[in-house]
């Protein structure tokens, strides 16, 4: 009945007679009645789990959606996810991490959980476990921007927040790459230096991107970033050759002036 979106993370279902129920962020749909939550989610947190609350609504789905009366809600249930770690996620961090590059970690989901999962996902992912900050706690653009620098885990980041952040990062002088798969990662894909893409996820990521991960493989950029290396050496072996050669004919050209003597080359010979 109520669609998911980020602007508001929960979705809803009308049963009719059965009534209607909701699942989405605890924290969110909860609002002011978050704190009957944090004994059991707390813990699951902490274990970087993804959780989302089940519950009922006693009353007729608000619209727009994000009128939702958080004390119209009977709570059922807690429902947390595992992350699944790829194998080689702590060698794909390792390498960036001898490069050079520094990875921020955004997502939409709380920012502990996101915090837990990027340490097990890479030990090299400098500050996942210290430096995380709720996106909603930032009202502004300067906090945002003063926290880009800072912080290392984002979480309840909004799209235009993710935008936001490629923007502040670009300012302070740094080459911005990002790598997304859903609808919410569009605006920062387009505007970010290279955008990276997921082909298993949302179409429109894919087609901004400049860059589409054909088996949706993080692990894959370490070759990505080698193959385009050897390409820029190659040009500059390439242009150094020509460069020598046209000094080499200019300097004959000009010994072949001042001299009694034919230009020693044809062309087709340079």
């Amino acid at each position: 009945t109520i669609p998911f979106n980020t602007a508001y993370k929960y979705s809803a279902k009308d049963f009719g007679a059965q009534g209607c129920y909701v699942v989405g962020a605890p924290d969110i749909l909860a609002g002011p009645r978050a704190g009957e939550l944090t004994g059991a989610l707390s813990p699951l947190l902490a274990q970087g789990r993804r959780v989302l609350l089940l519950a009922k609504y006693n009353a007729a789905l608000p619209d727009p959606p994000a009128a939702l009366d958080a004390a119209q809600l009977e709570f059922l249930a807690l429902l947390p996810l595992q992350n699944r770690i790829r194998e080689n996620a702590p060698k794909t961090f390792r390498f960036f991490a001898r490069q050079g590059v520094d990875v921020k970690v955004i997502s939409g989901d709380d920012p502990q959980a996101v915090s837990h999962v990027a340490a097990v996902a890479g030990r090299k992912v400098k500050g996942a476990t210290l430096h995380w900050v709720d996106a909603a706690t930032l009202r502004s653009e300067k906090e945002l921007a003063e926290a880009a620098e800072k912080y290392t885990v984002f979480g309840r980041v909004t799209p235009e927040q993710k935008r936001q952040l490629v923007h502040a990062l670009q300012k302070r002088g740094h080459t911005v790459a990002m790598t997304g798969d859903g609808v919410n990662d569009v605006l920062a894909l387009k505007d970010s230096a290279c955008g990276i893409a997921m082909a298993s996820g949302a179409q429109a990521a894919s087609q901004v991107a400049q860059l589409v991960l054909l088996d949706s493989d993080f692990a894959a950029l370490p070759s990505v970033v080698a193959e385009g290396r050897r390409v820029i050496n190659n040009i500059q072996r390439s242009a150094s050759l020509f460069l020598v050669k046209n000094i080499f004919s200019f300097l004959l050209s000009i010994v072949a002036l001042g001299l009694p003597l034919a230009y020693p080359f044809q062309p087709l010979q340079l």
